[in-house]
């Protein structure tokens, strides 16, 4: 039996949404930084995302992360972040995704209680803090890079919905955020068509009139992806929120 282009990965869950851990049957890629392997993979090896992520193999809300070595020296693991319709540059989720996966599989030793170690994003250095117990990890906490507001409350005209209050904000990728209440959505599973339709309209509008760039690195544009925000029922969590990306053409 010949095999060919065998890819071995991790599926896991968090906070709600899916992503899928590449461990090994890709190998690493030129750049001097985690960010520049990142624009690399996604000029050469492309295939690979729509690979993991496309049917039969992938459905629309999973993500996808490659690990790879380091270019830091403070870095345990690097890692690349592959969704529908970016690469970008830092995903909290996928983070704690990856960070799971190199202590459950064994790549990290693991220390219980708590395993401390660091990882590169493409975005920059991610203090991680991972709970664990017999074995498993229990819970993620990370100290993401340093993140700010770009805009508050300004005024965005979106087709179809008139003038919406939006936020634009970094957090290692550009958000367009408005608060649910605008369009009469408390965020709940039923109301998901609605969601999906208006993060999408409001994203494109803010995209469009209110273009962003990173002052330190000029290839991080956007916003990119598109968030609504809402009350939250669960007295640990101030806000609730939901995020949404889309493109047909990607």
């Amino acid at each position: 039996m010949n095999l060919k282009n065998i890819i071995t990965a991790f599926d896991l869950h968090a906070c709600g949404e899916p992503g899928r851990v590449i461990t090994g049957g890709v190998l690493d890629v030129p750049g001097k930084t985690m960010f520049e392997k990142m624009k690399y993979f996604e000029k050469h090896h492309d295939d690979i995302r729509l690979r993991m992520l496309r049917e039969p193999r992938g459905y629309p809300a999973l993500c996808c992360n490659v690990i790879l070595p380091p270019t830091h020296p403070q870095a345990a693991a690097g890692f690349i972040i592959m969704e529908q319709t970016e690469y970008p540059p830092m995903s909290g989720t996928n983070t704690i995704c990856v960070a799971t996966t190199l202590l459950e599989s064994g790549m990290l030793k693991m220390e219980e209680p708590i395993t401390n170690f660091t990882l590169e994003a493409p975005a920059g250095l991610i203090q991680i803090e991972a709970q664990c117990q017999n074995g498993k990890v229990t819970q993620i906490k990370f100290k993401n890079v340093p993140s700010f507001a770009v805009h508050l409350d300004v005024k965005v005209e979106v087709p179809t919905l008139g003038t919406v209050n939006v936020d634009v904000a970094y957090g290692g990728m550009f958000y367009a955020i408005a608060d649910a209440s605008q369009f009469g959505l408390k965020l709940s599973a039923d109301e998901g068509r609605d969601i999906t339709r208006i993060t999408e309209l409001v994203k494109s509008a803010t995209a469009e009139q209110y273009p962003v760039v990173h002052p330190e690195n000029p290839e991080i544009v956007g916003p990119t992806i598109g968030q609504l925000s809402a009350p939250s029922t669960n007295p640990k969590a101030h806000r609730k929120k939901c995020c949404h990306c889309f493109n047909w053409k990607n």
